[in-house]
């Protein structure tokens, strides 16, 4: 079994003399991600991440290959979460910025990508795995096992708070919402929670009253918002508020979520539960978490970029200490050599410590990096995790269950094959 504590060969080249050579051209890293738009709270703060990722690298003197040691710069492009604008972006990155690596946010524009990766043999990651495919086989996605991981939140709801017996759910019509719709389906299905109601809404509605309006005609104990994106994520939730809703609120993500409180009020946010905590968070210093200064990141991160900490301010550069472990190991930065690297043995650690590469039977190729996730709690006006829970653990025990419903919605990888 090959593995390694993430993060902890750069906090220790940070205190190391600078030797060797440095090479005047940097490695080029692209990330291919919404910038503007409603799904930007995925994008550009993860490029803010990369920033300081970069910058701490760079301090300790960069990448150190053989002799040399080269300088990483970030190259961003904007994709509008739009594919045809991804075609483009991929393109400028790899034929006119010469990047050995792309991180994507994944969903819609990953098919419009995949041909082109094939065809320069690049490799690239996505923060959703139900974009993997035997026809991506330099695609990865060694972080968030979106969306299994939302399963562990309904799991510790049914075993904290058995009181909670039915749920509303809704999700945007894309291949993020979609897949996440599916899981919670299963999930809840598992935990013996009754699905009420569930809407499937356009990606780009602004009608959020009359969704939770239908979400509120059965009474639900649970509003779910699935894996919705910040905009609706608020609008929904004050929408809530408004209509007098107590119960409980359940979200894959919860993006500035102070602003939230704001907006509502502390009692009414208090219990709401959702996967993506504050790097403040006491249990980010415990024994097998490894990220570099989790609590020295978050620090930097709202002192450079105040009020734009969001789900994806550490995701990307998480992904980015995978692959520079990787370069350093084998030496190279060929796309190729580092994707054999990054998956030999079939286990290795991730910021959440011991990992497995996973997903055949849901992706039909081994490209997700699977591990524990944590869930967290709004409690006094602060994100807290209450406890990390094995994604693995729970996808081997409900397969059945949750293949079944990502077929109901089409998102099985042979499904979308046939729909190609």
């Amino acid at each position: 079994m090959s593995t390694y504590r993430f993060g902890a060969d750069l906090a220790v080249s940070a205190r190391l003399p600078k030797l060797g050579v440095r090479a005047r051209k940097p490695v080029c890293v692209g990330l291919l991600t919404p910038l503007t738009g409603d799904a930007a709270a995925w994008g550009l703060p993860g490029l803010n991440g990369c920033k300081i990722w970069a910058d701490w690298l760079n301090e300790s003197g960069g990448l150190k290959i053989g002799d040399q040691r080269r300088q990483v710069e970030i190259v961003a492009f904007d994709d509008h979460s739009d594919p045809a604008r991804a075609v483009m972006g991929v393109k400028h990155l790899v034929l006119e910025q010469d990047v050995k690596f792309i991180l994507m946010l994944g969903g819609d524009t990953v098919p419009a990508v995949a041909d082109f990766l094939n065809r320069y043999k690049m490799l690239a990651s996505t923060n959703v795995p139900s974009d993997l495919g035997p026809d991506t086989p330099y695609l990865i996605a060694p972080c968030e096992c979106h969306p299994m991981y939302v399963a562990t939140g309904v799991d510790w709801l049914a075993e904290n708070r058995p009181h909670l017996k039915t749920v509303s759910i809704c999700a945007q019509k894309d291949l993020i919402g979609l897949p996440s719709m599916a899981t919670y389906r299963a999930a809840f299905k598992v935990a013996g929670i009754n699905v009420v109601k569930d809407i499937i809404y356009p990606g780009n509605t602004h009608d959020m009253d009359g969704v939770v309006d239908a979400m509120l005609e059965p009474n639900p104990d649970i509003l779910c918002w699935g894996t919705s994106y910040e905009p609706f994520v608020h609008a929904l939730t004050q929408a809530a508020y408004h209509k007098g809703f107590t119960g409980q609120i359940l979200s894959c993500t919860v993006d500035n979520y102070h602003s939230l409180i704001g907006k509502t009020d502390k009692e009414f946010m208090e219990g709401t539960i959702f996967h993506f905590p504050d790097f403040d968070d006491p249990a980010l210093d415990e024994p097998g978490i490894n990220f570099p200064r989790p609590a020295e990141f978050f620090a930097e991160y709202n002192r450079r970029y105040p009020g734009e900490w969001s789900t994806v301010s550490w995701v990307y550069c998480s992904v980015l200490e995978m692959w520079r472990n990787a370069v350093e190991r084998i030496q190279t930065v060929d796309p190729v050599a580092v994707l054999w690297a990054m998956k030999l043995g079939g286990f290795t650690s991730n910021i959440f410590g011991e990992a497995q590469w996973w997903g055949e039977d849901f992706f039909g190729i081994n490209h997700s990096l699977i591990s524990r996730w944590p869930v967290v709690e709004i409690h006094n006006g602060k994100a807290r995790i209450v406890e990390f829970r094995s994604v693995l653990d729970w996808c081997q025990a409900n397969s059945e269950v949750l293949m079944q419903e990502m077929r109901s919605l089409g998102q099985m990888w042979d499904q979308r094959y046939e729909n190609a």
